[in-house]
């Protein structure tokens, strides 16, 4: 099983690994891409007008122009270290036994406009860059990301169930074919069901924690939901293909 996680604006800082070398990453068919990636916002964050224009950042924001500067030479961490904010929060690594974080290795994935797509254990640096963006003179991230990302994902999965739990913007770097998604719900006490926003990246935090810290192997949507609900989750089957976490 592997569970692909969406990335986070917001990112730690520092590290206590060497700087970024994209032959240690996994999925070594995006090392061209990434390189690529990697030397135009380096190339980009020389002029800070300009970063903030593609970044869409504002005038506060030149540490993360700077982050993106040293992308080449500042220190590394693990993915799964690297990205905060409310998803990582719920997915709480940081309390993981030795025994879970190996788990973790395993089968956690994270999507990325920089690097397409990490493992949790592959050391990265921090950066600044949406899948939304669109850096100047490039064509968007998705059409750059999908002649290879999609493959590569492909290969990467083959045999294995995937719960991809990306924004559809990141999905659409590239695509993985039979993947399961999850749908969060509010249920309202007249049976009305509407769209989660603020609490849907805490919620699917504490379903990839689930999946990462079951003994079970899921190897269709029926054993997914059944370690979802054993971890106190409200879960239904929507079809073949998704899950809704209702809150």
């Amino acid at each position: 099983m592997l569970v692909l996680l969406p990335p986070s604006e917001t990112k730690s800082d520092g590290g206590k690994l060497g700087p970024l070398d994209l032959n240690e990453l996994s999925l070594p068919q995006l090392t061209a891409v990434r390189d690529k990636l990697v030397t135009e916002l380096v190339e980009l964050a020389a002029d800070p007008a300009a970063a903030r224009a593609a970044l869409s950042l504002g005038k506060a924001a030149d540490a993360e122009i700077a982050r993106n500067a040293a992308l080449r030479t500042s220190p590394t961490r693990p993915a799964l270290e690297r990205y905060t904010g409310v998803l990582y929060d719920a997915l709480d690594a940081g309390a993981f036994t030795p025994a879970q974080r190996a788990k973790a290795h395993a089968r956690l994935a994270i999507g990325s406009a920089l690097f397409g797509v990490v493992r949790a254990n592959d050391p990265i640096p921090a950066y600044r860059l949406s899948g939304g963006s669109k850096l100047p003179g490039m064509a968007t991230l998705a059409s750059i990301w999908k002649p290879a990302l999609a493959p590569a994902l492909r290969e990467e999965t083959a045999g294995q169930l995937v719960v991809d739990l990306r924004s559809g913007t990141y999905q659409q770097l590239g695509r993985v074919p039979g993947a399961v998604t999850a749908t969060v719900l509010t249920e309202r006490p007249d049976g009305s069901r509407t769209v989660v926003s603020h609490f849907n990246k805490h919620h699917k935090g504490l379903l990839a924690r689930a999946l990462v810290l079951s003994r079970a192997e899921p190897t269709d949507i029926a054993g997914l939901a059944r370690v979802a609900e054993k971890a106190g989750l409200r879960i239904e089957i929507a079809s073949s293909s998704e899950l809704l976490v209702l809150t």
